[in-house]
């Protein structure tokens, strides 16, 4: 059976959009959240650390560094499907005979005959399968070294973007830009498939040309968290990268500000931590250990700081040296205000969320612009 998936379009940003306006596509949606960026309520949560660096001024939205969890995927799948293939399909066949059979001899006998039939082929399965996640790994090694991140200036309350080939940064209000996440799914050979992502959008403020940073998210909570990450820092909400990529205090004084070695081993002593303390039970701490198991233990995280020392030894894009002095801080005084509208309708939305917390953020967002036009008409 061929695919059926349908291509996430790119929304047109020069057609007037506001926060709440739901756009469909065949096979999803489009939902804005941004202009005017107003509260989602979601946990401000940088999953993929798509988030660079962050201090008082300003914060860096891509050009970020890998992480673990990559090569926890690169290498896990294929040694996963390896033990399916070669272990668990011979026991399952073995036990279906000896089950319906009734005879301890002809389960050995068949998982035996099932494992030397299967082994080659799973060797040679999971081989192409690590080959091809390796390959996908360097595809997305030389994106890390290539990525210029697009800076936020919360005491500007601006936006530069770096549109390459030489051009100029482009900067823009931060009230004007344009923020979606998409909802797409399609039928495939293996049944149905949803993709998610997050948008941000520029206009180029002398030729109208649009600009967009658009990063996939493993689900619709995470492209959320991921905007209110950036939308929290702006205004003031939260102040560290710490807040929006360690929730559960996995750094240390002193460890380095990137996921290693050290982050595993912190994330172990918690987990003890919670356990002695009754947080957790022991299926939680045996489901952690075999989780990790699969994926080979401490490697991902050895690996993910080898590819991290490559990349800083190579040298990331960073952003154009004439941004330096737009990006240092401000004096306090000269600190940009967000807009009478935007604290208005922030105000709005956060109440009206507190008294229906179960309700769409979007459709909060709706109904606070439909009833602020038909005030102003």
């Amino acid at each position: 059976m061929s695919a059926k998936q349908h291509p996430t379009p790119r929304p047109d940003i020069l057609q007037p959009h506001r926060a709440g306006d739901v756009e469909p596509f065949p096979g999803g949606k489009v939902i804005y959240l941004s202009p005017a960026p107003l509260p989602t309520e979601a946990a401000p949560l940088d999953f993929n650390q798509a988030i660079g660096e962050v201090n008082d001024a300003y914060l860096d939205f891509g050009g970020s560094l890998p992480t673990p969890f990559t090569w926890q995927f690169t290498l896990g799948i294929p040694f996963i499907g390896f033990l399916m293939l070669a272990f668990l399909l011979p026991l399952i066949g073995g036990g279906a005979i000896g089950i319906y059979g009734k005879d301890v001899d002809a389960f050995f006998l068949v998982t035996g005959l099932v494992f030397d039939e299967v082994f080659s082929q799973a060797v040679v399965f999971s081989t192409l399968v690590l080959l091809l996640a390796l390959a996908i790994k360097a595809h997305y090694h030389f994106k890390f070294r290539e990525a210029v991140p697009t800076r936020f200036h919360r005491q500007r309350r601006e936006v530069a973007f770096a549109p390459g080939g030489g051009k100029p940064p482009i900067i823009v209000p931060w009230e004007n830009v344009a923020a979606w996440v998409t909802q797409a799914q399609g039928v495939t050979q293996y049944g149905v498939q949803r993709q998610y992502g997050l948008g941000i959008g520029f206009i180029e403020p002398e030729t109208g040309q649009q600009h967009f940073l658009e990063l996939s998210q493993p689900g619709m909570p995470l492209a959320l968290g991921l905007w209110e990450a950036v939308r929290a820092y702006m205004e003031y909400e939260v102040n560290t990268r710490e807040e929006l990529q360690d929730p559960h205090g996995l750094y240390r004084p002193g460890d380095p500000p990137y996921e290693g070695v050290h982050t595993f081993h912190n994330a172990r002593r918690r987990l003890h931590r919670r356990y002695r303390e009754g947080e957790i039970g022991l299926f939680a701490v045996t489901m952690w250990y075999l989780w990790h198991i699969l994926d080979l233990w401490t490697i991902p995280f050895h690996l993910a700081e080898l590819e991290i020392n490559i990349i800083q030894k190579a040298g990331q894009k960073t952003l154009p040296a004439s941004l330096d002095e737009w990006s240092q801080p401000l004096p306090e005084e000269q600190w940009a205000k967000p807009s009478e509208e935007l604290m208005r309708l922030s105000k709005e939305v956060r109440q009206r969320h507190a008294q229906q917390p179960n309700r769409p953020i979007t459709a909060i967002f709706a109904e606070v612009y439909a009833e602020e036009t038909t005030i102003s008409a």
